[in-house]
């Protein structure tokens, strides 16, 4: 056990340590954080020349209804900020991929729309995306319950 995980803190009201399995978790959930989502990108660049981050913001411009997102609600559900956002959009725009209009409710606010070859684009990149997604993560799963894992990692998330 490092020193690291037998230390408490004036924050935690003196925490126990963590057991030597309690501290795999944690030490494997901080290396998928970054290692999931690079392996997906690369498969997506790799077959669709399509980063990841780019299908998922038309994955989530797909899911939202007229497939319209105000910016500022496409970068929080993306987990990026406005200007990581604003450099996205401009590229799927510049392929016509996306289109941005004028929010009607606020004519400060902008939105972000997926066009219809957006979506075309989105169906035919998500074979790999699927591919991917089981092959670096739900496979390595078999035998757990899955329902209690998402719930518990949503629990964590919020």
């Amino acid at each position: 056990m490092s020193a690291v995980t037998a230390r408490s803190t004036p924050a935690t009201g003196g925490s126990q340590p963590l057991t030597p399995d309690e501290d795999d978790l944690v030490r494997s959930l901080s290396r998928l954080i970054y290692a999931l989502p690079r392996a997906i990108d690369a498969d997506m660049v790799r077959e669709q020349r399509l980063p990841f981050i780019e299908f998922l913001v038309m994955k989530h411009l797909s899911e939202a209804p007229d497939r319209r997102l105000r910016m500022s609600e496409l970068a929080s559900a993306s987990e990026l900020s406005i200007s990581g956002m604003s450099r996205i959009v401009g590229r799927l725009e510049s392929e016509g991929l996306v289109k941005r209009v004028r929010s009607e409710h606020d004519a400060r606010g902008w939105n972000a729309v997926l066009t219809d070859a957006g979506l075309a684009r989105l169906a035919e990149a998500w074979p790999t995306n699927l591919a991917s997604v089981r092959r670096h993560f739900l496979d390595h799963l078999t035998g757990l319950d899955l329902k209690a894992l998402a719930a518990a990692l949503q629990d964590v998330a919020t």
